[in-house]
């Protein structure tokens, strides 16, 4: 059966070029503190609590990983729903100032099920597919 409703347009964040240029400059210098410095400075720029929440997640500090991420993935919804979001349809991996918030997305369900919540895991890895399944294979590739 087909769905003959038509689905929502594509939510597309807008770009925040100077939390990009201080997240490059956090990705040169390497520490963990540029990175937090650039969480504090923007902390609505999902993509910084993207790095945050990966970096830890690489240490093995599971906790610390999944508050960076559900963090970034709260401050993403805020935006999208400023952006038009309704709470369904499309936000595409291709529109890089979305890759923050979906990368938060996927850490969330990993963190989740590291620590054991699986409904939470399986809802954030459905989620991340629903916003785009471009989005899920990238990441999952990573």
């Amino acid at each position: 059966m087909q769905n003959l409703l038509p689905e929502p347009p594509a939510t597309l964040l807008p770009a925040h070029d100077e939390a990009d240029r201080a997240l490059a400059a956090a990705e040169e210098n390497g520490g963990d503190e540029d990175f937090a410095a650039v969480a504090a400075r923007f902390p609505t720029f999902s993509a910084a609590w993207a790095a945050l929440a990966a970096r830890a997640f690489a240490a093995d500090q599971v906790v610390q990983a999944y508050a960076y991420a559900r963090t970034g993935y709260h401050r993403g919804l805020d935006q999208l729903r400023r952006s038009g979001w309704k709470g369904h349809g499309p936000v595409p991996w291709s529109h890089e100032p979305n890759q923050g918030f979906l990368r938060c997305l996927w850490v969330l369900s990993r963190t989740a099920d590291a620590i054991g919540e699986a409904d939470e895991a399986a809802r954030c890895a459905q989620f991340l597919r629903d916003c785009d399944p471009a989005a899920a294979d990238a990441l999952a590739s990573d």
